[in-house]
Parts: C-alpha cells; sequence; structure tokens
C-alpha cells in the first residue's frame, strides 16, 4: 500500500459532509487508489453510550458500520468528482461483529473498493479495536447529487 498521510481533520471535511456527532472519523492514517485505514477514539460523552447499555456502555453495532462507511466514504471522494455528487450508502451485507468496542478505546477502519459498477461501488470493511477484529461488513455505496435529488 502506497501510504498517504491526512492527519488533519480539514482532509476529512473535504471528503465527506458528515459533522458534529455524526462525523465518527478522526484521523487518516492511510490511503492509495483502492483502500484507506482510518482512526476513530470514542470518547466517554458519545452521545450513544447514555442508552446502549448505560451500566457497561458498548459502541452500537450500527456505529462500528458507519464508521466503516465514512471511511469508504472518504475513499471514495477520489474517485467521484464533486459535480457528480457525493457517496451514499445503500447496502449492508455480511454484517459480523466479533469483539465490544468500549469507551476510550480506538478503532481501525480498513476499507477497499472491490468492484465499481455504473455509479455503485462495492466495498468491504474490517474494524479492528486493540489488535482484534471487532467487525466485518461489505457494503454499497452509489452517488446522489442533491443538488437535483
Amino acid at each position: 500500500m502506497t501510504s498517504k498521510a491526512h492527519p488533519s481533520l480539514s482532509a476529512i471535511h473535504a471528503a465527506i459532509p458528515h459533522r458534529g456527532n455524526m462525523l465518527l472519523v478522526d484521523e487518516i492514517v492511510s490511503q492509495d487508489e483502492s483502500s484507506i485505514v482510518c482512526r476513530k477514539t470514542f470518547s466517554e460523552d458519545e452521545f450513544f453510550f447514555q442508552g446502549h447499555y448505560p451500566d457497561f456502555p458498548l459502541t452500537p453495532g450500527v456505529i462500528l458500520c458507519e464508521c466503516a462507511a465514512q471511511a469508504g466514504a472518504i475513499l471514495l471522494s477520489n474517485m467521484i468528482q464533486a459535480d457528480e455528487g457525493i457517496p451514499v450508502l445503500t447496502k449492508l451485507d455480511k454484517v459480523r461483529f466479533k469483539e465490544m468496542v468500549r469507551p476510550n478505546q480506538t478503532i481501525e477502519m480498513h476499507c477497499r473498493v472491490d468492484e465499481k459498477l455504473s455509479n455503485a461501488f462495492y466495498l468491504t470493511a474490517k474494524v479492528t479495536c486493540q489488535g482484534k477484529t471487532a467487525a466485518r461488513l461489505s457494503f454499497v455505496c452509489t452517488v446522489a447529487n442533491p443538488a437535483t435529488n
């Protein structure tokens, strides 16, 4: 993997429209033409920890999937022209949760583009925490143009 480090939040903001509580990528660790590795550290005050097993807070699986999808969208931002639109998640498949992710833990999202058909991108992702696989999934993103939708 040819590594291009993009540690700044401004690079993430330039790639995807997510902001505030719904921005679930802290750092781009490495990236090449077809794959990306990103990181996210979950603080104790994340909104979802308040109600998701409050006595034993766990990161919801859907949040782990969203982290992977956002990493994938950052990767796709280099493949899609700005005037074409933005990547939008349209399908999750083969989702498997292997390890729990707790407050103050850091995950890495490893995503790669497996195939492109028309305006659909097929990706696979592995989310790791402390060197162990926390989740695996396949997903599809299509290009949506907010100006025309």
